[in-house]
């Protein structure tokens, strides 16, 4: 039996901008090239609002003051998934600090599609762009190619855009 990882993410905003790292940095990253939130995996223990805090921490220096948890996210690749706490933030203290996994740039919001990120991200940002309720939003990958989505249960027309 696979592990199942459990991993949290926030998308940090300020004015119409999401706090986005172009992951970069890190060897054997399956990430390696995509514009992503922040965040990681669960240590031992932990609730997701304490991996989400410090991930934060971790990965940008900033400390989050405000945050929402918007949604579920379930991937699945082969034989491999996770299990994604999503979040948002608009309230923070201290200063940002380089990351080790990747660089960090605050994206407007209007330029995130443009850039290289997974096709599931842009289904879950248009969730949280149209302020949709907490959602469990499944999302199933062939490779890099997403084959199957699931929101709330309900399979997605993936050739149409999302409403």
């Amino acid at each position: 039996m696979s592990k199942s990882p459990l991993t949290t993410l926030c998308y940090i905003e300020k004015e119409n901008q999401y706090l986005m790292m172009h992951r970069i940095k890190k060897k054997d990253d399956g990430n390696h090239d995509k514009w992503i939130g922040i965040g990681g995996h669960f240590e031992f223990g932990e609730s997701p609002e304490e991996c989400l805090l410090r991930e934060v921490q971790e990965e940008t220096g900033l400390t989050l003051t405000r945050w929402r948890f918007r949604g579920l996210v379930t991937f699945v690749s082969g034989d491999w998934e996770e299990y994604m706490c999503l979040y948002t933030a608009d309230e923070y203290a201290g200063e940002m600090t380089e990351c080790s996994e990747g660089q960090l740039v605050w994206v407007d919001k209007t330029q995130i599609p443009a850039l290289n990120i997974w096709e599931g991200d842009k289904i879950f940002l248009q969730l949280l762009a149209q302020e949709h309720p907490f959602f469990s939003l499944k999302l199933v990958y062939e490779g890099d190619q997403l084959v199957e989505a699931k929101l709330d249960g309900i399979p997605m027309d993936l050739t149409q855009p999302l409403q």
